[in-house]
Formats: C-alpha cells, structure tokens, sequence
C-alpha cells in the first residue's frame, strides 16, 4: 500500500487512527448525556433531543473539540468527566509495534489531532504513546481543525515537511480531503476506528483495518 522509500514524514491522527474510537463516541452519546440529564432533571432521551444539534452545529469546528466550550455550553466539567471514564482509553490493535518501528527509522513521526490539549494530555498519561513522536501538535494549538485549509498551511511553518513525501493516516475523510486539497500526496485512512462498530466502506481513499497493513518495507 505504501512505498516507504517515497515517505519522510509520517502525520498520524490520534482519535480512531492511534486510539479506539469508542471512548470518544460513548463518552459524547451516552455518559455527557447522562451527566447533562442528571443536571437538567432530564430524561436521558430527552437530554439526547437537546445535545444532539447542538454537537451537530458545531462539527468540523474548532469549538466542537474544545473542553472549555463544552463545559461552559454545558455547565459540566468535561474534563473531569473524561477522567472519570479514563479506563475506556486504548490503543488500537498493532498501533504500538507499528510506532515503535516506525520511531526506529529515520523518518519524522508526529501526532497531528483535533484533540484538546486537556484530552490529549489524559491520553498520552494513559497510553504512554507520547514517546515515540517527535512532535505533538494539537490544532488549538494553531487556531484552525484539520478540516480547514489554514490548519495544513500552518502546520507545514511550524514543522517543515515536502508535500511529496509526507503521509497523513486519519479515520476522517473531511480532514483527508483537506489535506488532498494542500498537496499532501500520501493519504491512508481507517476502516475500523471504533472497535464496537462494523468496518466501514472508505471512498475515495485506501484504508487499513489495522497497522500490520503498513509494517512492511517500513
């Protein structure tokens, strides 16, 4: 699928490429529910009613990622919630190997997420994957979502890399299809970010189930 030779730089997503998506997706769709229900003396049907276009209006924007928005929009400590079910973080399957070997080369490897600076820390706490980047870069770090132009163009000032040789792997076809529009030319996506939900059908882009589809050559 991929030609090492052609890559030196790897940028690898964090949510539902590196880690299980089913954190994320059963922390938003059922415990913030629940929390928000307790709160609001609502049911927990009717607290989905409400959260639901709410966290629809704000996809693909930077608040959508963002604890502090949340937790004032909400009036929940959202960070604190997230720690509270910390135990549901975990890595993919083959994702460890694949970034130990991919550390061992010469090639630069950096963790480029939407994630909050607040989640990724808890993350990274809870994985320790955090060693074998040579950078982290948070897009609140940069004012733009992978999913805006301006975030590629900014990314690329802080961390210099040819668009020819770089390699993007992310469970997000919005975010692919901005960085296809910069000129990334390496582009990998993920069949099975969640690992309670079915493998899904990728258009438009190669996809992995999971990291031994790319340990060879590496």
């Amino acid at each position: 699928m991929i030609d090492w030779k052609k890559i030196d730089t790897v940028l690898l997503d964090m949510d539902g490429t590196l880690l299980d998506l089913n954190f994320d997706n059963h922390f938003w769709k059922e415990f913030v529910p629940l929390k928000f229900a307790e709160k609001q003396g609502l049911s927990i049907d009717a607290a989905k009613r409400q959260l639901e276009p709410r966290f629809k209006s704000m996809e693909g924007k930077l608040e959508w990622y963002c604890l502090d928005y949340w937790s004032d929009a909400l009036e929940l400590d959202i960070a604190g919630l997230k720690t509270e079910i910390s135990g549901l973080i975990s890595v993919l399957p083959h994702v460890t190997e694949f970034l130990e070997k991919a550390h061992q080369s010469p090639k630069k490897i950096y963790l480029v997420t939407n994630a909050h600076r607040g989640s990724l820390g808890l993350k990274m706490e809870k994985t320790c994957l955090h060693e074998f980047f040579d950078e982290v870069i948070s897009s609140h770090d940069l004012g733009f979502p992978k999913e805006h132009a301006d975030f590629w163009r900014l990314l690329q000032q802080r961390l210099p890399f040819e668009k020819q040789t770089a390699l993007l792997i992310d469970d997000s076809v919005a975010v692919l299809n901005a960085a296809k529009q910069f000129g990334i030319a390496h582009l990998i996506s993920v069949s099975k970010p969640d690992t309670k939900q079915p493998k899904r059908l990728i258009a438009g882009y190669p996809a992995i189930e999971d990291f031994r589809e790319l340990m060879a050559g590496l």
